[in-house]
């Protein structure tokens, strides 16, 4: 039993205001649409919109997020009135999206409780008629009141139920009560009436708190914004309204409402909002900041860079909401399970109401009344609720450690990973080379060739001779003019200074001028194994002086790839570099194995081959950028994007994007998906031994509707407390 049960249909809801056709979207065979359903958040619901559209022409696809109460339905052009008439024939009320594209909160429907408490009333009134010997006939009354006060919406559902062939808790429910007042189970009937209400009360409540893990994301960015006016005042406007390039200031304190680039001034922005970074990010000009962050010290005016509705902030939502609509394997397991359960229980029933009084001897009243008891016990809403809930608190509480998970399939199935492999630069790597050493080789000064050497490289735009050109400009070296400048493609650069020819160039360039010797060779070789990457500047008859360049492995890096080693993945790196650069950076971290001299497409034969050698239980994970490693990340079973925030790219193309650079992150994902998956066996195992339990006492005629009615309460209850512990941990 769940809050499937808790909604109620408001006819007050004016039809003009549902129908405009806003928010469709086109598709590759009709248009989609989402519709907001508050009445649909069990699959009691979806059973029965599913049965209904199965036989129209005019529907092509269906799609629903019970959560959050959303069906998107493909169809023709002109057919969505047609499919929102059909919708309300059901007794629901379908609403569209506004005119911004907005649908409307999902909200449980609240239930009066005043009749709900005088139906208690009246029920523990019908127990003292029973107590106290009083006329029979009083107690049946006040009975029959209680259960009209509480129950008419359960019936009406009940019915509808029945009528349309999908059997759920409430055509559960209403037979036993109903059966109950017939066998003369006054009191009885009306408590377990009273309860089930109160139930579904407490468990909406409880539901409502995974439901409202997407409004507490959506309340991280502030509504309004301090936007600079074309006559250089400010003033406070609605951040829905503020355009692209427009200027925002941003106070000590406040939290930044869109997306955008710092024009003036400087601050330290805590990011944790987005990227569960625990300590606040320095910002000054030309970095970005981003909608839901929170200044933290210092005052500075940025530059809008997207809408509000396409700030990294939404799309990490519409992210979240849609993954939220990808079942999980156990979800669509239980969803089976259930489809088969009930009406298994309600055969079972009925022969239990046969049979021993046919074959047995036994008394038709008393099992009558455990069939009864059977119904009550028999709502697989405990098993079928547990689910959802519990992965889209997994999915929320990914979200808040900066961790955007693309679907409730990756969730679960991230326990499994048993290889992960990573690209090197900007995962492991900042992807920022840095000057290690430099050495004079022949007769020029180590100063004077160092000069020469920072004159080349700063004409260049290769992350090599950027390295070296950074390294000269922070010891103040003067630069000499260069003349004649030519970059030689794969090799280096050459160019005329004071009327000498000069190359800053590889191994290789060096080789094909045939100034390479043994010794040279072997010295470059050396630093090579050491992860470096070695240029040399000469002149038209000598080596002059040898740099070499290193990228910085990320101090993130190492611990990240201990805590997976702990985990039991192993690991792999690939990379373009050499192999020697390779094996050297796979040293420094702890990395199982690397692959150099990797182009990608020799990238996606190293996943592809992993994939085929691992059993079918386990899975691969490939962690890049999103864009250079596109084929590698689609082939592997789960994809990492680095430093997805504000990329759309790795947004869209990643199952599960890290929102900043931190590899540590993937070993927090592992375990919170180990997390989920024990907390989905342990409501499945719980929920079902229950049901047995009570399927065994009610046969040796033990059970009661008062035991049934509280165990079922009781074991739903559990089993969403349960799965809502996650956010938590």
């Amino acid at each position: 039993m769940t809050n499937c049960c808790s909604h109620q249909h408001n006819p007050s809801q004016k039809q003009a205001q549902l129908e405009p056709l806003t928010q469709a979207k086109s598709v590759a065979n009709g248009v989609q649409t989402a519709i907001r359903i508050q009445q649909m958040d069990c699959p009691t619901e979806e059973g029965i919109i599913r049965k209904k559209f199965a036989t129209m022409s005019e529907v092509q696809a269906l799609e629903f997020n019970l959560i959050q109460r959303v069906l998107t339905v493909t169809h023709g052009e002109q057919d969505l009135p047609t499919i929102l008439e059909a919708i309300r024939s059901l007794g629901f009320e379908p609403e569209l999206p506004d005119a911004g594209g907005k649908l409307a909160k999902a909200e449980t429907p609240q239930k009066p409780l005043l009749p709900l408490v005088i139906a208690g009333v009246l029920a523990l009134g019908s127990e003292a008629v029973t107590w106290f010997g009083l006329p029979h006939w009083a107690g049946a009354i006040l009975a029959v009141v209680a259960v009209l006060l509480c129950g008419l919406d359960t019936y009406k559902k009940g019915w509808l139920s029945i009528r349309t062939g999908s059997l759920n808790i409430n055509a559960l429910m209403s037979i036993a009560v109903t059966g109950g007042l017939l066998i003369g189970q006054w009191p009885e009937a009306a408590m377990v009436m009273v309860l089930f209400t109160l139930a579904e009360v407490i468990e909406a409540k409880s539901l409502d708190r995974a439901r409202n893990a997407i409004a507490e994301l959506m309340a991280l960015a502030p509504d309004t914004a301090t936007v600079q006016q074309p006559d250089g005042s400010w003033q406070e406007v609605a951040a829905d309204s503020v355009s692209v390039d427009d200027v925002v200031r941003v106070k000590p304190g406040e939290r930044i409402a869109l997306d955008g680039k710092i024009t003036q001034g400087q601050s330290a922005v805590n990011q944790a909002p987005i990227t569960g970074e625990s300590l606040p990010v320095d910002k000054g000009v030309g970095d970005a900041v981003f909608a839901g962050t929170i200044n933290q010290s210092g005052s500075f005016d940025y530059q809008v860079t997207v809408a509000a509705s396409n700030s990294t902030l939404a799309r990490i939502i519409h992210a979240v909401e849609e993954a939220q609509g990808v079942k999980a394997p156990t979800q669509r397991f239980v969803d089976k399970f259930a489809q088969i359960y009930t009406p298994a229980v309600l055969v079972i029933a009925l022969l239990v109401a046969v049979i021993p009084p046919l074959l047995m001897a036994g008394t038709w009243f008393d099992w009558i009344y455990n069939a009864l008891v059977l119904l009550v016990i028999a709502c697989p809403c405990a098993l079928v609720i547990s689910t959802p809930v519990t992965v889209v608190s997994g999915l929320a509480a990914a979200a808040r450690k900066g961790i955007l998970i693309k679907g409730g399939v990756y969730l679960e199935q991230g326990r499994l990973l048993s290889t992960l492999a990573l690209d090197k630069t900007g995962t492991l790597t900042y992807g920022k080379p840095v000057q290690t050493e430099m050495t004079a080789l022949g007769t020029m000064p180590l100063g004077e060739a160092q000069s020469l050497a920072i004159s080349l490289a700063a004409r260049s735009d290769h992350p090599v001779s950027q390295a070296i050109a950074t390294f000269g400009s922070e010891q103040h070296v003067a630069l000499a003019t260069v003349e004649n400048f030519t970059a030689l493609l794969g090799r280096g650069v050459q160019g005329q200074i004071n009327g000498t020819d000069y190359v800053l160039g590889n191994i290789r360039l060096i080789e094909e001028r045939k100034q390479a010797t043994n010794e040279l060779q072997s010295q470059i070789e050396q630093l090579e194994k050491q992860g470096k990457s070695v240029v040399l500047l000469t002149d038209n008859h000598q080596v002059l002086a040898l740099f070499a360049v290193a990228d910085t492995v990320k101090e993130s890096s190492r611990q990240a790839i201990a805590e997976l080693h702990t985990l039991g993945v192993k690991t792999l790196m690939l990379t373009g570099d050499n192999q020697h650069t390779a094996n050297a950076i796979a040293a420094q971290i702890g990395i199982d194995q690397a692959l150099g001299n990797q182009l990608p497409e020799d990238k996606l034969k190293a996943i592809q081959s992993a994939v085929e050698q691992q059993p079918k239980q386990q899975k691969i994970g490939m962690v890049g950028d999103g864009i250079n490693d596109a084929p590698a990340l689609a082939r592997a079973d789960i994809s990492f994007a680095m430093g997805a925030m504000g990329t759309d790219t790795a947004l869209e193309t990643a199952d599960v994007a890290l929102m900043d650079d931190d590899l540590c992150k993937i070993p927090i994902f592992i375990r919170l998906s180990q997390r989920t998956h024990r907390i989905l066996r342990q409501n499945i195992t719980f929920a079902l031994l229950i049901k047995l339990l009570f399927l065994v006492i009610t046969l040796f005629g033990i059970g009661t509707m008062w035991m049934a009615v509280f165990a079922d309460v009781g074991t739903s209850l559990l089993v969403v407390m349960n799965g809502l512990r996650l956010p938590r941990k």
